[in-house]
C-alpha cells in the first residue's frame, strides 16, 4: 500500500463521517422545526453506508501468460481487491412517528389544541455527533501516520 492509497482510505472516511456530522447537526437545529415546506413537522435523517470495493475490477493488473512468477504490483492489486472501503449510500428519513404534545396556544396546533413535534431525539444525535467527530479525528490520525511515514521512508534514502 503506498501514501496515496492510504491518504485515500482516509479521505473517504473522513467524507462520510462529515456527512454523518453534518446530517447530526442538521437535525438537533431542525429539532423544534413543527412545520416545514411540505406542511408537517421536521423528520429526523439517519445516513446509510455501504462498504464498496477500494479499486474497481478492472484495475487489477493481469498476470502474464506462462510466466509462474506474479509481480509485487499484481499481489498488492489483488490483495487492494478485498480492501472495502466506507461509502454514503444515501440519507434516509426517520420512520419514527412524530411527537405529540398539548398546546392549544402554539399556531400549528390543531383544532384539539395538539401539536406534532419532530421525530427528532437530540440525546442520540448528540451521541451521534460525538462519535463521528472521533471517528473524523481517527482518520485525521492516519492520515497524519500514513504522511509520516512516507517522510521516515523518505529519510532513509538520503
Amino acid at each position: 500500500m503506498d501514501l496515496l492509497t492510504a491518504i485515500e482510505l482516509s479521505a473517504r472516511g473522513l467524507s462520510a463521517e462529515r456527512t454523518r456530522v453534518n446530517v447530526a447537526s442538521m437535525n438537533i437545529a431542525n429539532a423544534h422545526v413543527t412545520k416545514t415546506i411540505d406542511g408537517g413537522p421536521y423528520r429526523a435523517k439517519s445516513v446509510v453506508f455501504e462498504a464498496v470495493p477500494m479499486l474497481p475490477e478492472e484495475s487489477m493488473a493481469d498476470i502474464r501468460r506462462g510466466d509462474p512468477v506474479r509481480s509485487f504490483d499484481s499481489v498488492l492489486n489483488e490483495a487492494l481487491k478485498r480492501v472495502e472501503v466506507v461509502k454514503v449510500a444515501k440519507i434516509v428519513d426517520n420512520p419514527d412517528p412524530f411527537k405529540e404534545a398539548y398546546d392549544p396556544t402554539h399556531p400549528h396546533a390543531d383544532e384539539n389544541g395538539i401539536v406534532r413535534l419532530p421525530n427528532v431525539n437530540v440525546v442520540e444525535e448528540m451521541v451521534d455527533l460525538m462519535n463521528a467527530q472521533r471517528a473524523y479525528e481517527a482518520g485525521v490520525t492516519a492520515m497524519n501516520t500514513a504522511k509520516q511515514m512516507a517522510m521516515k521512508a523518505l529519510d532513509i534514502g538520503r
